[in-house]
């Protein structure tokens, strides 16, 4: 199939392809496997190497005298901040006898508000009875502080309205001093002023009693408090198993690897632009994708050798030299090379000229075999058929591509090259009449179900002609071992960028 240059991407192509970018992703499973792997074992390793510290927890119920139903949690988010302050801490390490600094200790212990009125204490140390040590210290110190804080609270409170109790006393014993002084009998006009000495001596004994009865009662909650203020569950030590954190720790970071793996094959596939997909490398080099190779696997030599009868067929019904053409997958290209020179030596003498890089055909030959002779030689006046092996892999000398043949089939590798290479390489082919049949696809996606078919349509340039514009379309999938069948002429369209369906 002839093309006159690659076909560009649709302006309606999405920005970023979903297929293509799962396709590649996909291709690159060594990579995001090879983190997965890399983070489990790095899991696993820190959890063999760092295990952690000898923990002791216990549980602390602490009341307090403005608890309330609707409480939104605000007191124990308040003993949490208490208990990380270094009097406490101090406390603590005073009763364990230890030279530690508060400020060291407050690092190895936290504390959690489990309700409104549970707070667990978390410590760490050298041995678990250590740290079961250090959490008993830890929420003895606690408990001893809350109640001599809500003691001193209740203390204050009460004193404050007993010293409100003793100015009203005070202004009573004054009231009860001016009602003696006066006299009704002795003048009738003072007795309005001594019912209201009466009133507000009534008004002072009932404020006084009030006042009385409230620091009764502020006195009354701190023994509610400091009862209900206890340790309700006794510090333990909590139990270490290393097979369980080797699981846990190994699957998180399988996890952490897989993903960062994900996002980077992701990444690296966006940036990279490397097409994958038959119907994208189809339409960047401007030729139909013929037959597709895998990498390995049972069914590669089967699939080798139809693709090599399928050649054989091209060229045996053609003139002048044929070359294949690699990117990517050059030793692959050689094998193909020599394949097609041992299936046409029984019609006449060939010669395989190697152009590849490292010489893949020169190394894959074997002797009694076709003649394979570099590109840099020349021909013996006996050549006979001529069948050429280069690449298109950049460096390339794009002048020597005619010498290797004048039509030729391109063995690209899925994903080698990016969409501007690949353009390059179809337009140095066309500038040099470099006739492409078609491209073979190496190592491509086996979930791809794209087609990668061109075909040559358009405007009508003559009796039985037809421009070279190349048009994907949607086709069935060629088989490898049929011979290329011609392109069935169509009437002439009003556009002939127009994708047919």
């Amino acid at each position: 199939m002839t093309t006159s240059h690659a076909v560009e991407p649709s302006a309606g192509a999405p920005l970023l392809d979903l297929q293509s970018l799962l396709a590649a992703v996909r291709r690159r499973r060594r990579l995001w496997g090879s983190l997965a792997l890399l983070g489990l074992l790095i899991g696993a390793a820190v959890a063999v190497l760092l295990p952690p510290a000898p923990t002791a927890v216990t549980t602390v119920l602490v009341t307090h005298a403005e608890d309330q139903p609707n409480d939104t949690g605000t007191l124990i988010r308040t003993d949490v901040e208490l208990l990380g302050t270094t009097r406490i801490a101090g406390a603590a390490l005073r009763s364990l006898g230890s030279s530690q600094k508060p400020e060291d200790f407050l690092r190895e212990y936290r504390g959690t508000g489990l309700t409104n009125n549970l707070l667990r204490i978390e410590v760490t140390g050298d041995s678990d009875a250590k740290a079961v040590a250090r959490a008993g210290a830890l929420a003895d110190a606690f408990v001893a502080d809350h109640v001599r804080r809500m003691r001193r609270t209740a203390d204050a409170e009460a004193q404050a309205l007993q010293d409100q109790r003793d100015r009203m006393r005070k202004e009573l014993a004054q009231v009860n001093k001016a009602i003696g002084a006066e006299s009704p009998e002795r003048d009738p006009k003072a007795s309005a002023s001594v019912e209201s000495l009466f009133a507000r001596r009534a008004e002072l004994n009932s404020r006084i009693a009030d006042f009385d009865e409230r620091a009764a009662e502020a006195r009354t909650g701190t023994p509610k408090v400091a009862a209900g203020t206890q340790i309700v569950d006794d510090a333990r030590a909590v139990p270490h198993s290393l097979p369980r954190a080797l699981v846990t720790d190994a699957v998180i970071g399988l996890v952490l690897g897989l993903v960062l793996g994900l996002a980077v094959a992701a990444v690296g596939a966006v940036v990279a632009d490397r097409p994958v997909l038959r119907r994208e490398i189809a339409a960047h080099l401007g030729t139909s994708v013929l037959a597709e190779l895998r990498a390995g696997g049972r069914r590669a030599p089967a699939a080798r050798a139809r693709l090599t009868t399928t050649l054989a067929r091209t060229v045996r019904g053609a003139k002048g030299p044929f070359a294949l053409l690699e990117l990517g997958c050059a030793r692959t290209a050689g094998v193909l090379a020599l394949g097609l020179a041992g299936a046409l030596q029984a019609e006449g003498p060939v010669v395989v000229v190697d152009g590849l890089p490292g010489r893949e055909a020169t190394k894959a030959g074997r002797r009694g075999g076709p003649k394979v002779i570099t590109a840099a030689s020349d021909d013996p006046p006996d050549a006979g058929r001529r069948i050429g092996a280069g690449s298109v892999r950049p460096g390339t000398a794009w002048a020597d591509l005619p010498y290797l043949g004048e039509r030729a089939v391109l063995v690209v590798r899925a994903g080698h090259g990016s969409a501007a290479w690949l353009h390059t390489v179809a337009r140095q082919l066309a500038e040099r009449h470099v006739e492409v049949l078609g491209a073979v696809l190496v190592d491509p996606d086996p979930r791809d179900r794209t087609d990668g078919t061109l075909w040559n349509g358009g405007l009508h340039d003559g009796p039985g002609r037809y421009s070279g514009v190349a048009v994907p379309v949607a086709a069935s999938r060629p088989r490898a071992d049929r011979p290329p069948v011609p392109v069935p002429r169509v009437p002439s369209v009003p556009d002939s960028d127009q994708e047919v369906r």
